[in-house]
């Protein structure tokens, strides 16, 4: 058990991190809004926590304390969200493709800055991140209790009135807002909590991978982040989860089910080096066949129906 844990740690963690940032995709498809902002955040989280980690944080015993860790990630989160919000004004006015294509440019913007500015490091990036933990599989102490908090706010988002009122607004924005809602405030709140939840975790990667360049933030992380929230299930929080750790552990599982190691080496470098053309089919596939995902809502209140059934039908 030990050797499962000291080979897979690095893939667990990241199959939590991925979790989250489908997550903070999902927040603004609730509102019915096709934003790909998600990796701008996460690499201003992720700068935030480099920079602050090796200009501003000294430690004197060369270990990295826990706490300054945190500190980071809380104000990662903090510098999204103003961000998010000066650019979800404006942006959150457009909709469907213009949208997307609106966050698209929004993060190659960061991008470009990124390579250019002297705090970031340029296009090398900043290296040697202190790191707080010695193994990778303690990164769950802080991630694990995160990814817990975000899904138990999000299924209490769900349930709540701006819960529905995100709901009202992506099934129809005219009548949602002939009944009084808001639909320009509730999308940016949306927009505005995904990017806080992308800026945190950003901060905590910038410590797992222990370098952090402008490669972190890229249109191809929006197509992958985009592809666990389609695949696993838009409709409930459920489904990114699922979707994440699930497209994250799938070249692992097949390796170990001996699928990969069967293939001709130029399919094989395909799957494992061609991740944005695999991710890319799923896409059109999912869309065809599954068009709400792996995890529909009808599939999860019918789940949670019948456990909630159950113990009473025991004891009749």
């Amino acid at each position: 058990m030990t050797d499962f844990f000291n080979t897979y740690g690095n893939l667990m963690v990241l199959m939590v991190f991925n979790a989250m940032l489908g997550l903070s995709l999902y927040l603004p498809l609730m509102a019915g809004q096709l934003s790909l902002a998600s990796p701008g955040f996460y690499a201003l989280g992720g700068y935030i926590g480099a920079v602050f980690s090796t200009k501003v944080f000294q430690s004197s015993d060369g270990a990295f304390p826990v706490s300054y860790v945190l500190l980071e990630m809380l104000v990662g989160g903090l510098a999204s969200g103003v961000l998010a919000i000066v650019v979800g004004i404006p942006a959150l006015r457009l909709r469907g493709i213009y949208l997307a294509l609106a966050t698209i440019a929004f993060v190659e913007i960061l991008r470009v800055l990124s390579l250019n500015l002297t705090i970031t490091g340029g296009a090398i990036g900043i290296f040697g991140i202190p790191q707080p933990f010695n193994r990778p599989l303690k990164y769950l102490y802080i991630a694990g209790p995160l990814l817990l908090f975000s899904m138990f706010f999000m299924y209490r988002l769900e349930r709540i009135r701006a819960g529905r009122a995100l709901t009202a607004i992506r099934e129809d924005e005219l009548a949602a807002g002939a009944m009084g809602i808001n639909p320009t405030y509730y999308k940016v709140l949306a927009f505005t909590l995904g990017a806080i939840l992308a800026g945190m975790v950003g901060a905590l990667s910038a410590h797992f991978l222990n370098t952090w360049n402008a490669r972190q933030g890229t249109f191809d992380a929006s197509i992958t982040y985009l592809t666990f929230a389609l695949i696993g299930g838009s409709r409930t929080f459920v489904g990114p989860v699922v979707g994440a750790m699930l497209l994250t552990a799938l070249p692992e599982l097949l390796r170990f089910l001996g699928g990969i190691d069967q293939l001709p080496q130029s399919v094989r470098d395909l799957f494992l080096n061609g991740r944005l053309i695999i991710f890319g089919l799923l896409i059109v596939l999912g869309t065809i066949f599954f068009p709400q995902g792996i995890i529909t809502p009808r599939l999860w209140e019918r789940r949670r129906r019948t456990k909630a059934v159950r113990p009473a039908e025991s004891n009749l």
